[in-house]
């Protein structure tokens, strides 16, 4: 006789003894063959794409920290915050378009570090009082009197260039004396 194999799982469908006496009989009934221990292979839905559960708390912790960190900021901090990371995306997608190096990490990260920072902002509004009509009022005041600037990092580069520059100028006056 056959030793019982098979590769289905446990749950597979079975028809009853009274179903099975009502068909038509023939020479050939079928053939059922079945695993004397069952493999179960865990589904990859459920473990692929999700952060094991210590990730998560050290990035529970990491978001706490930095919210509090804001929180000790004053609103005009705040502001000028939103401006340099507003400026820092800019210059992102300004890399991004010419095709530079760039991480693409970093455009989450600041869109949700801007997002951190607005909702301190506005917690703050709400804590005095200041409805949501009147808040995109205060809003739209404070985005017209944003006086236009270069991004931290844009600062940086040309400071870099421009220190190159003199030092190139000082090394050609030393081969020229």
């Amino acid at each position: 006789m056959l030793s019982p194999i098979s590769i289905a799982s446990p749950s597979t469908a079975t028809l009853p003894p009274k179903l099975l006496s009502s068909l038509p009989n023939s020479s050939f009934n079928g053939l059922r063959l079945q695993l004397s221990f069952p493999v179960r292979v865990p589904p990859l839905a459920a473990s692929f794409g999700k952060p094991s559960p210590s990730s998560s708390v050290v990035m529970m912790a990491k978001r706490d920290e930095e919210m509090k960190e804001i929180r000790a900021k004053t609103t005009e901090e705040i502001n000028e915050e939103v401006i340099d990371l507003k400026g820092e995306l800019l210059m992102l997608r300004l890399e991004k378009s010419v095709r530079n190096e760039f991480k693409a990490s970093d455009f989450g990260r600041m869109r949700k570090r801007v997002a951190r920072l607005l909702t301190v902002r506005r917690e703050r509004e709400i804590e005095e009082g200041i409805n949501k009509r009147l808040s995109r009022k205060f809003d739209r005041q404070w985005k017209k009197s944003i006086v236009v600037r270069p991004p931290p990092s844009l600062k940086k580069l040309l400071a870099e260039e421009a220190a190159a520059k003199a030092s190139e100028a000082t090394v050609e006056v030393e081969k020229s004396a």
